[in-house]
């Protein structure tokens, strides 16, 4: 049986990432990864549309979280965290384990924050130096509007706008330096099509300045010691060579197809996939605002929790994500971001409708291939 991943990460790779990847190793301070480092950072500020560095750590994206907490704080400061998701937790944990002093607007899950709260709160509390929030939160299936939040932000000079971009960057439209977006993270094994283990992050000039004064403990993560060894084309520890090999190739497939036309892509994937599940007669969990990397479905009435991830695994090979945290067992995600096309969306909505048929769930056959078709046919060219 053939395996397909509709995951919101890992995602599946280009075979150019994959044969990347398999070359020989390179010597990581020899002067052939230095032409390789080179064009990368070239390539990454056009993915953030910044002019800064983007600095690359050999972690997971959570890694990147944890420096963006750990290197623009100090201990007893005050952030602000929009928790409205498994990930907006995590903000929210991440400042707890650095002893930041917190205040969160919780959000509903599946809804999406309203920027005008965001600006309540900073202009009641004037302690605040940094606002935590994720640009698409992978857990709900929900984009929140960070440019309406960057600004608000950029109005108080004394407080920064940390973005979790790591189901957004190469997905959404994402205007890093033009938004007033201060640290942007992200991770290899989402848009970008390469497996896990590299993690990304902006650091505006505004931040920097921040990070001159904070002082929370950092070693691994300092972004000043990356910002050092990357300037001279280096890594200031050993980095994940493999995957960085295969970045470059992925950034580069980005440069080929324009990313204008990525995020157009990923749109339409987007929009085929919430027609289809639609006209199942199934209901999404993002009323407004949905995610153009992962669309969120509650399940259907009487259908077992994790009965549908199983079937379309069992019966086809196709690996979707069930629910996070206490949308576990309730809802199921289809992603549609990374190295996925319009003929890897109607594949996994026609094994849905036999999966849900075979479960008893009252489908019409076809219909929700039909409405994808309908909607990649009105958008096509």
């Amino acid at each position: 049986m053939k395996n397909y991943l509709l995951t919101p990460g890992p995602t599946p790779l280009a075979p150019e990432v994959v044969a990347a990847m398999a070359q020989p190793i390179l010597y990581h301070r020899a002067k052939e990864f230095e032409h390789l480092f080179e064009q990368i950072r070239i390539d990454l500020r056009y993915l953030y549309e910044t002019a800064g560095d983007v600095l690359l750590f050999t972690s997971s994206g959570t890694g990147a979280m944890e420096a963006a907490v750990c290197n623009v704080l100090s201990p007893d400061q005050k952030a602000l965290v929009v928790r409205g998701g498994k990930f907006g937790e995590r903000w929210a944990e991440l400042c707890q384990a650095y002893h930041v002093k917190l205040e969160c607007i919780d959000v509903e899950w599946g809804e999406s924050v309203e920027p005008a709260q965001v600006q309540r709160h900073l202009e009641q509390d004037t302690e605040i130096r940094a606002v935590f929030v994720q640009a698409s939160e992978t857990s709900t299936g929900v984009a929140h509007d960070v440019q309406a939040i960057g600004e608000i932000v950029r109005k108080f000079p004394q407080t920064l706008l940390v973005v979790d971009a790591i189901t957004a960057m190469g997905v959404s439209e994402l205007r890093t330096d033009a938004w007033g977006l201060d640290i942007v993270v992200s991770g290899s094994q989402k848009g970008l099509m390469l497996p896990p283990g590299l993690a990304f992050a902006s650091v505006s000039e505004k931040a920097w300045s921040f990070v001159e004064r904070a002082q929370l403990p950092r070693y691994y993560f300092d972004f000043r010691a990356e910002q050092a060894a990357q300037r001279k084309l280096q890594n200031a520890f050993t980095p994940a060579i493999s995957l960085i090999m295969g970045l470059a190739v992925a950034l580069q497939l980005i440069r080929r197809e324009g990313l204008e036309h990525v995020i157009a892509r990923h749109a339409r994937l987007a929009r085929m996939t919430r027609a289809a599940v639609r006209a199942l007669g199934l209901e999404l969990l993002a009323k407004r605002a949905p995610s153009a990397a992962v669309t969120a479905v509650w399940n259907p009435p009487g259908v077992e929790g994790k009965a549908i991830v199983r079937g379309l695994h069992d019966r086809f090979g196709i690996t979707i994500a069930g629910g996070q945290g206490k949308l576990s067992g309730k809802i199921f995600r289809l992603a549609h971001l990374g190295y996925v096309e319009a003929g890897d969306i109607l594949m996994g909505i026609a094994a849905l409708e036999t999966v849900l048929a075979q479960l008893g769930v009252a489908v019409t056959p076809g219909s929700g291939v039909a409405a994808a078709e309908a909607e990649f046919t009105r958008n096509d060219g």
